[in-house]
Parts: C-alpha cells; sequence; structure tokens
C-alpha cells in the first residue's frame, strides 16, 4: 500500500470509527471538497462539515474498501454510508466513489460522486423520488445543507 493510499486507508477507518479529528488533519490548509449535496468547500468547512454528520449522525455506519492509486497524486475508494437521515429519519444506505488529489501528505482535493436521485428518494421518500431528479430539488437540497454546515460552524466557533 503506497502512502498515498495508507492516508486514505486512515481517513476512512477515522470515518468508520467517528474520529472527525483524524479526518480533519487529512486536509491541507487550501483542500477542496465537492459532492452533489454540499456542493464546493473550502477546507474549514469541509472540517466542519465531517464533525457535523458525525456528532448529528444517528445509526452511523462507514465501510469502505476499493482504495486505489491511479498515479503519483491522485487516489480513488469506494465506501458506503449507512445512517438515518437527520430531517426525516428514514434510513439512508448512500455508496460513494470518492477521489483525492493528494500533495506532501495531505488531501487537497476531494471529489465525492454518488447517485442523487436514488439518495432523495431514500431520504425523502416519495417526495425525493418524485422531485430528485430535478435541478431546483437538488438546489434547494444544497441550500439547506449549506445553511445547517453554516450554523453548525457558528456553534462550534463559539467559546
Amino acid at each position: 500500500m503506497t502512502s498515498n493510499e495508507q492516508l486514505i486507508n486512515k481517513f476512512y477507518t477515522a470515518f468508520a470509527g467517528s474520529d472527525f479529528k483524524t479526518m480533519q488533519k487529512s486536509y491541507a490548509d487550501e483542500a477542496r471538497f465537492n459532492d452533489p449535496v454540499f456542493g464546493n468547500l473550502d477546507a474549514t468547512q469541509v472540517r466542519a462539515m465531517w464533525q457535523m454528520l458525525i456528532s448529528r449522525g444517528k445509526e452511523l455506519k462507514i465501510e469502505f474498501g476499493q482504495i486505489e492509486q491511479q498515479d503519483e497524486e491522485r487516489v480513488t475508494a469506494v465506501w458506503q454510508a449507512s445512517y438515518l437521515f437527520t430531517a426525516t429519519g428514514k434510513k439512508v444506505i448512500n455508496n460513494v466513489k470518492s477521489s483525492f488529489e493528494i500533495k506532501e501528505g495531505k488531501i487537497i482535493n476531494q471529489t465525492d460522486e454518488f447517485d442523487f436521485k436514488k439518495w432523495a428518494k431514500q431520504a425523502f421518500g416519495f417526495g425525493g423520488w418524485l422531485l430528485g431528479g430535478t435541478r431546483n430539488f437538488k438546489e434547494k437540497v444544497g441550500e439547506q445543507a449549506r445553511k445547517n454546515l453554516t450554523a453548525f460552524m457558528k456553534k462550534i466557533s463559539q467559546p
């Protein structure tokens, strides 16, 4: 296993163990993150996102594998998150493919890809199934996710 693959293995092992601090330390100061729900986040936001998801996650279970070095700086991984979606209490099983760019032992770019419509059906039920493929619904979900993240960041920054 290469050092970059070891970094990503440590990252997901920490996620599976609800250790957001180890996950946070995996990112470079200039890191970027993107996924279908949160959209584009900077390093501060992505560190807070993992803390929020772990601290609020109910029945959170993480499984991961297929960590593969693509070239000197790129690693991919496949993982699955099972949890109760906070807003609705519905069970979600989300299959994700992550692509990482790593520089000097830190993640500088992470892109997570998953089937948003399938996720929305699980998270929101019939309404998610019906609307999950629309841009308006996806944007509304993203806006709410970022609003929740901003509120969480304000909460954790208060003494």
